[in-house]
């Protein structure tokens, strides 16, 4: 789990902290700091095979009704955090909240946030981490200057094929499409699609992707702040993208949701997909992918 870990992250993790009240600390304030993923409670078993990675560090998952939520928190569970992404570093934009929130952990493992000047930095960072300042920390701290956000540099290499793999664990999709075509025999037309989504401030990331696959399109959402790596050309999913994940695997639920991408490979290989009886199969293995699989299945 270790590898895949990283890309992971840098799909589905959150790095930040709280800034609360409190008139007995020296500074007025305490804080609170969270490395946290929130994943469908399909992916129950994943969340605690990471959570396990982490020698079973943080608060016991919380359940809810749609959700699994995995919450490490105490400055001692942090440091196993913080050793994991030094040693597996993320590589989209979230690595900067990464960085920013190890500053913050370091601050406090020195006890600098209990003096004023380290408290001010601490608030400079909250500024432009995440969802910003509060606006009643934005009024009580007018006078912070909020620190610089780097942009994250892609790697000058090949994209790492277990990260890949990790990131699409978490942020990949797997589909199939079916859309009315009177030239046909059937009268639909089979189309089988693989996704990457990501935050418009990773555009350059997900460009990357169509060159490491040597395959694809990008394109940008219009009502969302979102970019999408697309490939639906059959040979190359059948050629390029299941060979690859054949290698390197998707975890989770996923895995399901890939498993059954490559059944309807097989079947639109052999023309089953062009049949009344084949198009009613994957219609029915359609309909019990991704967010329609049952939780029954996904927890096997």
């Amino acid at each position: 789990m270790a590898r895949p870990q990283g890309g992971f992250s840098d799909g589905e993790a959150t790095f930040t902290f709280n800034i609360i009240k409190s008139p007995s600390n020296p500074v007025k304030y305490e804080l609170q700091l969270f490395y946290i993923i929130t994943l469908h409670k399909k992916d129950l078993p994943l969340l605690a095979l990471i959570q396990k990675y982490f020698d079973n560090k943080g608060q016991e998952l919380q359940v809810t009704d749609d959700n699994v939520i995995l919450t490490i928190s105490s400055i001692k569970d942090l440091e196993a955090v913080i050793k994991h992404f030094d040693e597996y570093p993320l590589i989209t934009q979230k690595l900067v909240d990464y960085l920013l929130f190890k500053q913050v952990y370091t601050i406090i493992c020195n006890k600098e946030h209990l003096t004023l000047e380290g408290f001010q930095k601490i608030v400079a960072i909250k500024s432009v981490l995440n969802k910003d300042l509060s606006d009643k920390l934005k009024y009580e701290f007018k006078d912070i200057i909020p620190v610089t956000r780097p942009l994250v540099k892609l790697p000058t290499t090949v994209l790492p094929s277990y990260w890949l793999a990790g990131f699409t664990s978490a942020k990949g999709h797997f589909g199939v499409k079916l859309s009315k075509d009177s030239t046909t025999i059937t009268g639909y037309q089979v189309v089988l699609k693989f996704t990457l989504t990501q935050q418009l401030r990773d555009k350059l990331l997900l460009e990357n992707f169509i060159s490491f696959y040597n395959c694809g399109t990008f394109w940008k959402s219009e009502s969302k702040d979102w970019g999408v790596f697309e490939v639906t050309k059959f040979s190359d999913v059948e050629s390029i993208i299941i060979p690859f994940f054949q290698k390197y695997k998707v975890v989770g639920v996923k895995a399901k949701d890939f498993a059954s991408f490559c059944f309807i490979c097989k079947m639109m290989k052999e023309g089953r997909h062009k049949t009344e009886q084949g198009l009613l199969e994957i219609q029915a293995i359609k309909n019990n992918m991704n967010r329609s699989r049952t939780l029954s299945e996904s927890i096997d």
